[in-house]
């Protein structure tokens, strides 16, 4: 995530000044997890409201900042419906997931630079394991394409990061693979995870980039003055 990203504003909408009563009412209805989240933010930050006079309509964000962005807290799955209606009103939309309920999901491998230059005649597969084909046979439509793991002499001094993961979903929310807004996992503890898609020829390659709790925060909360 790169906090240098130009931002969009949100269009035909003004802030409402006050929803003390639609906060107390929500306050009663959320987890813990997400009350959590929303107190790591300065308070001005929190439950920002804006009106939508194209729609007659309230949208609450659960995180504002100054900079325009929205960080949108999910605790539980979501329609494509819902997810399309808030990515289309926030512009600068993040969206940030309980992977603690998530089922069957678990980090596996670490992964080379997705975008290394050694790696662009070739294609993840979709797999728990660490392999790959080459992009040729995909093209050519080789009924069995040779997989190829990193001891293979072609894929042999591709170097690894400390930063990106492979990972495994038996049972996957969908929805968010259709995303267009960024997402971040929390899995609990010190580290989040955005993830990210590699655009290949046999289907996008979903990935995990790490990164610590309080630099989110921190890209996200303006120094103290």
């Amino acid at each position: 995530m790169d906090n240098s990203e130009i931002r969009k504003d949100i269009h035909r909408v003004e802030i409402v000044p006050d929803v003390s009563s639609l906060k107390k009412e929500y306050y009663r209805k959320e987890t813990v997890w997400h009350r959590d989240w929303k107190l790591a933010f300065p308070p001005s930050f929190r439950e920002v409201a804006f009106y939508d006079a194209a729609n007659s309509g309230i949208h609450r964000a659960d995180i504002f900042t100054p900079s325009g962005y929205t960080i949108e807290f999910q605790n539980s799955p979501i329609t494509l419906a819902e997810l399309n209606s808030r990515e289309a009103f926030y512009p600068n939309l993040i969206w940030v997931l309980n992977g603690k309920k998530f089922k069957g999901f678990k980090i596996l491998k670490h992964l080379p630079d997705v975008d290394d230059p050694k790696l662009k005649d070739y294609e993840f597969c979709h797999s728990d394991h660490l392999s790959m084909v080459r992009k040729t046979e995909l093209i050519q439509e080789v009924p069995h394409p040779k997989i190829l793991n990193f001891y293979h002499p072609e894929l042999q001094g591709v170097k690894f990061t400390s930063n990106l993961y492979s990972f495994c979903w038996k049972q996957p929310h969908s929805v968010w693979y259709l995303a267009t807004a960024k997402i971040i996992v929390d899995l609990g503890g010190h580290f989040l995870y955005e993830l990210k898609q590699r655009k290949q020829l046999n289907g996008n390659y979903a990935y995990l980039k790490m990164l610590k709790r309080k630099t989110f925060i921190d890209w996200h909360t303006p120094p103290e003055t």
